[in-house]
């Protein structure tokens, strides 16, 4: 039988396995996650309240300082400290907090009341950042309720052993304040809206983005390849024309992508600024990918392929959630993160396309990704063919 005779028919098993070995590695960042210091801030503007023969009471401070023993280098929250309200709404829009937890200044005396015949539940809020990271925000939620809610349980059980104590019969609006001896408000900031794929339109937009550049910088690297340069100057030149269609691309890319964002449903804020930021993206992209073709030739596409499906579980999770070893070693060296959080800041934050960290990134990769381009329009062996030619 011929078909016997083809040695890669026996090495196809292997081959399979390893194609399903590398695949399945994509999976561990989410199968392995686990939530690491994720901060979350802690706001404590109680003023407290003169007791008799207690002195000052301050319940904010208190739960403060439970918090602060509770918190470990190995938790799953990290609470910051933070001394009012506009900092941690600042801390918010900048992204440095999932969420927060706000005592008012009446906490202590409204406590107080819960033990009279009119009382008056005190109330904290709960402030959810829920465009900085859909899942983490959803945990810091659900983080911020079962602080509260254990909070609630304790207050529950002093009241009633106070009452017990002091043999008082609970009136019908005690009873009802003893069910929740603390309200809570929960308060959604930068939201996410109604259709952004559930928060996770910056990461679908990614993916679109990348397999164009993918393509783009591969056509136009065939196309080249076709072309016999008489000179490196020629080349060179070749290289500046190389560029321009890169621009035309990226801008095609660009306004075409945010433009199919509108038409499937997702909510684009401001389309120019969005359409702009894409395009200086799928810049970035392209002349990355064409740099690596342009000295390792089409041999260098499986790479981008593999940066796809390893970094994109990874752009949708929040790096205080991933393994140290992805947190460290691999997250930071993804090019592609830098689009998804101006996205992220275009579409949640309320933010214009302005030369910030995302922007000042992706343009530094294009730098870099230039230069090594152009470089490869010169190499050793040319100039020395040329100066051969010249002699």
């Amino acid at each position: 039988m011929k078909l016997g005779n083809q040695k890669l028919i026996y090495f196809s098993p292997i081959i399979v396995v390893a194609v399903i070995f590398i695949f399945i590695l994509t999976l561990i960042p989410s199968a392995s996650s686990a939530p690491k210091n994720l901060p979350i801030a802690f706001v404590n503007v109680d003023e407290g309240m003169t007791v008799p023969a207690k002195g000052n009471v301050n319940i904010g401070n208190q739960m403060k300082q439970n918090m602060k023993q509770a918190s470990t280098e190995q938790s799953s929250v990290k609470w910051i400290f933070v001394s009012n309200t506009k900092e941690v709404e600042k801390g918010l829009n900048n992204q440095q907090y999932y969420g927060a937890l706000i005592i008012p200044k009446d906490f202590t005396k409204k406590q107080a009341t819960l033990q009279t015949a009119k009382p008056d539940a005190p109330a904290v809020k709960l402030l959810v950042n829920q465009g900085m990271n859909t899942a983490a925000s959803t945990l810091a939620s659900q983080v911020l309720n079962g602080a509260v809610d254990k909070i609630n349980e304790n207050m529950r059980l002093q009241l009633v052993k106070r009452f017990k104590q002091n043999g008082t019969q609970l009136s019908a609006n005690q009873a009802l304040a003893l069910a929740a001896p603390i309200q809570k408000t929960v308060i959604n900031v930068n939201e996410t809206g109604t259709h952004s794929v559930n928060g996770n339109a910056p990461v679908s937009l990614f993916q679109p983005l990348w397999m164009a550049s993918i393509a783009g910088a591969a056509m136009i690297f065939l196309s080249i390849q076709k072309i016999t340069f008489s000179s490196r100057k020629e080349k060179i030149v070749n290289q500046v024309g190389f560029v321009i269609i890169g621009v035309i691309l990226a801008l095609a890319a660009g306004f075409g992508l945010a433009w199919l964002a509108e038409v499937v449903g997702i909510s684009v804020p401001s389309f120019l600024d969005t359409a702009l930021f894409l395009a200086i993206a799928y810049f970035s992209f392209f002349t990355l990918i064409s740099a690596v073709l342009s000295w390792l030739g089409l041999k260098g596409l499986p790479i981008f392929v593999i940066v796809l499906f390893f970094g994109a579980p990874l752009l949708s999770m929040a790096p205080e959630v991933m393994p140290d070893f992805y947190r460290e070693l691999i997250y930071p060296w993804l090019p592609m993160r830098f689009m998804v959080d101006g996205v992220r800041e275009l579409f949640f934050f309320g933010e214009h396309l302005t030369w910030n960290p995302s922007v000042s990134a992706l343009a530094l990769i294009s730098l870099i990704s230039l230069c090594t381009l152009f470089a490869s329009a010169l190499p050793a062996s040319s100039v020395k063919k040329e100066k051969s030619r010249s002699i």
